[in-house]
């Protein structure tokens, strides 16, 4: 049972109830598919407050009838930004990215990637990386998506500019072929190279909307890290979609704690979280 947090009781600026915070949790599925635990209820109120003082509200009642009546859009877009968690890493999963390699040096064709929950950049580009030297070259016969639901860090991901200890873990080789240091204003940030950013397609995408705005076929999909926040019947219903969009031989990476061989019998396990489609 979610406790009252009244701004009376809690000393907080704002009157968040245990109604609120359903209403909050059937929104944010319903727009999202995210399935928020109990738990969460301090996050959501600390992320959504912000939103309240930035549109001028005084109390979630009026918030959420607000977006309710749907009416303003970019609303919406900041109040699923808000409660988008978005944790990841250059190279995070290493294990990953050599398998990536392998199966990209069997290939005679360009390959092509849908990064399916690219967060601010660092997976699509450590893809990137990885198949510029699997290819020998900083142009390979590559083609990237990354997609997210989030805009802000779309914004960041297209941009490419991250503090210089988001590299601190990376060879000193690899920093220097695929990143650029800032000087001066920008000292203690890197960019990475235009030839990696060429590679990638940023665009938002919300993997439960009717339709998804990529075409084509796949050689690989990452959906890494997302489906823990979706309940079963809605991470089969994604993995169903994705079947299609994988080419036969592809392949599908997810995240180390997900595991979807008892979900559906269109993919197989085909080493440590990576799956293929059933033969």
């Amino acid at each position: 049972m979610v406790v009252s947090a009244t701004s009376r009781e809690s000393g907080k600026e704002f009157e968040f109830t245990p109604r609120d915070f359903e209403r909050v949790r059937t929104l944010i599925y319903q727009r999202a598919g995210i399935s928020l635990s109990e738990s969460k209820q301090e996050m959501v109120y600390s992320r959504l407050a912000r939103r309240l003082r930035a549109t001028g509200m005084t109390s979630f009642n009026d918030y959420l009838n607000d977006l309710e009546r749907g009416q303003d859009t970019e609303e919406w877009v900041a109040f699923t930004n808000a409660l988008t968690t978005n944790l990841t890493s250059f190279f995070r999963e290493e294990h990953h990215f050599p398998l990536l390699a392998e199966f990209a040096a069997t290939l005679k064709e360009p390959i092509s990637v849908w990064c399916s929950a690219s967060s601010t950049g660092e997976e699509p580009y450590s893809i990137a990386i990885t198949l510029c030297e699997a290819y020998g070259k900083l142009n390979p016969p590559a083609k990237i998506i990354a997609t997210d639901i989030d805009t802000n860090v779309l914004k960041t991901g297209s941009d490419g500019v991250y503090n210089i200890d988001r590299i601190e873990k990376m060879s000193e080789s690899r920093v220097k072929k695929f990143f650029l240091r800032g000087t001066g204003s920008h000292e203690g940030q890197v960019r990475v190279r235009p030839e990696l950013r060429k590679m990638i397609e940023f665009k938002q995408l919300n993997l439960l909307a009717d339709s998804w705005p990529i075409s084509g076929s796949f050689d690989v999909i990452f959906c890494r890290n997302v489906m823990i926040y979706f309940d079963k019947p809605t991470q089969k219903k994604i993995l169903n979609r994705f079947a299609p969009l994988l080419k036969p031989h592809g392949l599908l990476f997810v995240g180390h704690s997900e595991n979807f061989s008892y979900l559906t019998n269109i993919f197989q396990l085909k080493g440590k979280t990576v799956y293929e489609l059933s033969r």
